[in-house]
């Protein structure tokens, strides 16, 4: 038996006139084979906006104001939701649904809060469909997109495949759109940057995320010892294909040997940089190497404005960024102590500029 979590986006499910029932039960009945298999599964949907806006007579292209889109989430959510329902419950299955929001990973209280949820439902045979609360999210405070929200939550339920599914077979090495040569990869042991160069940006009007969300989540879930699959929505016998692992179904992100910690976790992808540490070369290389904490005798430079217990980046004399962790001063001290040796530091600051509990370096 395996746990799955299984996201479509709104181009794969709404059209011009809102939801499009067709996609969501396509969607349902290949989930509804997943569960007679044995397996749990969790449904990850986007289309709250896109149902909503017809309802209320607004045309998706040029809406930029955002209380707009989270009046149309309000009315859109309801009206997914109720297909949803209707549609599992003809395969004999119970929807539930979960909205969250970033602070549900970022808040250790939440998050657990959120994990016995979902592990409840799962429980009680119930099939969460989670959503991001777009109705009350903070601009400032937000995914944006379900990609993420769905890789977060593949490793909030120790999930053995995330399924990301979209209105493409999966990533190709270019965009088949403008060049008929490109190919599909079938399988990415590493995520780097220039995977992400050929991701590009957002995809459709109708979606917020477009392959480089898709890529940058199967990267979360790959850090979380998660196996991902990019996949078309379209394609018949999707959902089983990808938990069985069949050839050619899609992009393959093979999970890291090594899975983070939830706490590691939400420092390398649920919390935005305030700033940046600039470090000296031994210091890139003890951290990369031994794993230490970051003194502040190896601090060079300190950029952006952040207190203590942020998040920020490090980077190396070069300016590549090769970690991310929780600051423990703010900028101002930070500066101030900057290249000073522990005998030298005052007394009742932290000896530790970033503690390697609370360190993760990147690839």
């Amino acid at each position: 038996m395996a746990t799955v979590v299984a996201k479509i986006g709104s181009s794969s499910i709404t059209g011009i006139d809102g939801v499009d029932v067709g996609a969501i039960a396509k969607f349902c009945a290949e989930v509804a084979g997943l569960r007679a298999e044995g397996h749990r599964v969790v449904m990850v949907t986007s289309g709250a906006i896109a149902a909503g806006l017809p309802a209320l007579g607004i045309a998706r292209p040029g809406v930029r104001d955002v209380v707009t889109l989270q009046a149309a989430s309000a009315v859109g959510q309801s009206r997914l939701m109720r297909v949803y329902d209707d549609v599992l419950a003809g395969h004999g299955l119970l929807g539930g649904q979960v909205l969250l929001s970033p602070l549900d990973f970022m808040v250790r209280q939440q998050y657990l809060h959120a994990r016995t949820t979902l592990e409840r439902l799962l429980a009680l045979g119930v099939v969460p469909v989670v959503n991001e609360n777009d109705v009350i999210a903070d601009d400032e405070i937000r995914f944006g997109d379900n990609d993420r929200i769905a890789a977060l939550v593949a490793h909030l339920v120790t999930a053995d495949v995330l399924v990301l599914l979209t209105d493409a077979p999966g990533l190709f090495t270019a965009d088949p759109r403008l060049d008929g040569s490109a190919n599909l990869i079938e399988e990415i042991v590493e995520v780097d940057a220039e995977l992400e160069a050929v991701a590009g940006g957002a995809g459709t009007t109708a979606g917020s995320g477009g392959m480089a969300s898709k890529l940058a989540a199967a990267r979360i879930a790959a850090w979380s010892g998660v196996r991902a699959v990019i996949a078309g929505a379209d394609r018949p016998g999707v959902l089983a294909d990808a938990v069985a692992g069949a050839a050619g179904v899609g992009t393959v992100v093979r999970p890291r040997a090594k899975r983070l910690s939830a706490r590691k976790l939400w420092i390398a992808f649920a919390v935005g940089a305030s700033g940046t540490v600039v470090v000296d070369e031994g210091a890139r290389q003890a951290l990369r190497e031994r794993g230490v904490s970051l003194l502040p005798a190896g601090v060079r430079e300190v950029r952006g404005v952040f207190a203590a217990d942020d998040a920020v980046e490090l980077a190396g004399p070069d300016g590549r960024v090769f970690a991310k962790g929780l600051v423990r001063a703010d900028a101002g001290m930070l500066a101030r102590l900057a290249g000073r040796r522990t005998a030298e530091l005052p007394e009742g600051v932290p000896h530790e500029v970033v503690h390697r509990d609370d360190l993760v370096v990147l690839p």
